[in-house]
């Protein structure tokens, strides 16, 4: 329902946040408690009931390589236009909390290259996001997302980045490739209005559990 309600204010797309599921589906913290399972079957309930494309939150893609690869399929058949994947361990936490810690560089990267060689559908989008900016601060979270876009993903998400400048950073690193913002109320990103986003180049903005808040 709160899906149709965001299709009809005029989103181009639906975005599945993993919080969002914990805490709307569960009634719990985003601690890495909702399994594939749950949040395919409810990626599929939602692309049902919208026309839009449906980008959904994968978390770390629910354990190794072998997992990935059934993540990314599962995603396919619920007719998702897309996920993101991150680079914490598992369990994963907020991207906003403290206690996170990612893995190493070369996990995630084989993390996403099952994702690129599981893919059936060439239009399925698939974001890169790091969650290295608290745990191993912001350049190495830009070396991060570098890699990681080397590698061949189609976009990147670098998560709860802290001030007006490291946002004007990361539209200038990566000019010219999709780029996720989240704008998350009490979070530790500055919320900006969508036009100075997409003029930094972020032209992907999630409103991550904004609907919760109402």
């Amino acid at each position: 329902f709160t899906a149709k309600l965001i299709e009809q204010a005029g989103f181009p797309p639906v975005y599945v946040t993993g919080g969002g599921m914990a805490n709307a589906y569960l009634g719990g913290p985003d601690i890495g408690l909702v399994t594939l399972n749950e949040l395919a079957s409810q990626v599929e309930r939602i692309s049902d009931a919208v026309s839009v494309p449906v980008i959904a939150d994968c978390d770390t893609g629910f354990g190794g390589t072998a997992n990935v690869k059934r993540t990314i399929k599962a995603y396919e058949r619920a007719g998702a236009a897309g996920f993101h994947i991150e680079d914490q361990v598992f369990p994963k936490r907020c991207g906003h909390f403290e206690g996170k810690a990612v893995v190493p560089i070369e996990d995630m990267l084989y993390r996403l290259q099952a994702a690129l060689d599981a893919r059936t559908d060439p239009d399925f989008l698939i974001i890169a996001r790091t969650d290295a900016r608290g745990p191993e601060g912001f350049e190495a979270a830009l070396a991060r997302a570098h890699a990681y876009l080397d590698l061949g993903v189609d976009a990147i998400f670098v998560e709860a980045p802290s001030s007006l400048d490291e946002l004007r950073r990361i539209g200038q690193e990566f000019r010219g490739t999709p780029l996720v913002a989240n704008m998350i109320e009490r979070s530790r990103t500055p919320l900006l209005p969508e036009g100075e986003l997409l003029a930094m180049g972020f032209n992907i903005i999630l409103y991550a559990n904004a609907a919760l808040y109402l």
